[in-house]
């Protein structure tokens, strides 16, 4: 029932968006979409999700469970396409949970797939910060008003973490994850470049999605407007964003220069990467699929020669 409201309020957001817009301006954008910058979409994402993978291996490693890398990415992958099929964009990663418990309990599961999650949260917004920073910089000239906090955000990030982290009012279980996972001087500097690769990857798989409809967004524009595009995603009403996102392109894309309609077109042309993204779960899957059944006559070798002997 849930995810049959959610599906309506998804079908609702986008018809009221594609009304705004005029259908008869949105279709020409999407009957003339460069599958070559489509398939540069899906490929950025694509890669998304497997050094996502990556991510959480490291951070499940940190926390004290080893997790073989073809197994994380079929996981990271099959929970990609559940929050991209299923209502609220977390389904995916409840199965994932539940799938994990048996490498290391259910704390270690759930500790190791929320605080992975964050670290992508934590750093799209940081990318929206930076974003609306420029905007209003470069737009209306606000730029010690704008400027200033957002050093004072940085440092306060760079320098208070750790006093943050040691807050009492904080579990200590809790603290003392996030440090493991996060700041230990073996783990962080992966940590970094894990998610810096992660932004990048998604941030340019809007941006390419947007180019396959014809709209080039340069790079103050595009780190204004798709961050918090993509953060209208987070709302957990709808089917993986649908409505939220274009909605939310609708309002912010004209302020940098871009058509409604162009906008919408953009956030729908992502939508369906996202998707061919999420679909092409199947290769790991595959891949390991293939691996047991060549593992499978070795071991049944194996215990022959066993029982022989």
């Amino acid at each position: 029932m849930r995810w049959a409201l959610r599906l309506l309020a998804s079908l609702a957001g986008l018809g009221v968006v594609v009304w705004l817009v005029d259908p008869a301006s949105l279709g020409p954008h999407l009957r003339a979409v460069d599958m070559r910058w489509m398939a540069l979409a899906v490929a950025a994402l694509a890669g998304q999700i497997v050094v996502s993978a990556l991510r959480w291996q490291l951070t499940a490693q940190a926390l004290g469970v080893r997790l073989p890398t073809l197994w994380a990415i079929c996981e990271y992958s099959l929970s990609v396409l559940g929050n991209t099929l299923l209502p609220g964009g977390v389904l995916g990663d409840v199965g994932r949970v539940a799938r994990m418990r048996a490498h290391g309990g259910w704390r270690l599961a759930v500790g190791s797939v929320v605080i992975e999650r964050l670290a992508g949260q934590v750093a799209l917004a940081l990318a929206a910060g930076i974003g609306v920073g420029w905007w209003a910089v470069v737009y209306h000239g606000a730029g010690a008003l704008v400027i200033a906090p957002l050093v004072a955000l940085l440092v306060a990030l760079v320098w208070g973490g750790g006093r943050w982290l040691g807050a009492r009012w904080l579990p200590c279980a809790v603290r003392d994850a996030v440090r493991a996972a996060w700041c230990a001087p073996a783990v962080l500097p992966r940590q970094l470049a894990y998610t810096g690769v992660i932004l990048c990857c998604n941030l340019g798989g809007v941006w390419a999605a947007a180019q396959a409809v014809g709209v080039g967004l340069g790079l103050g524009a595009a780190l204004f407007v798709i961050p918090l595009t993509l953060l209208a995603m987070l709302v957990p009403v709808s089917v993986n964003g649908w409505g939220l996102r274009e909605g939310a392109a609708l309002m912010l894309w004209p302020l940098v220069g871009v058509a409604g309609s162009q906008a919408v077109a953009a956030s729908i042309s992502f939508g369906l990467a996202a998707l061919g993204a999420a679909l092409l779960a199947v290769i790991p899957w595959a891949l390991q699929l293939g691996m047991a059944r060549r593992q499978q006559p070795a071991m049944a070798r194996s215990s022959v020669e066993g029982d022989r002997q």
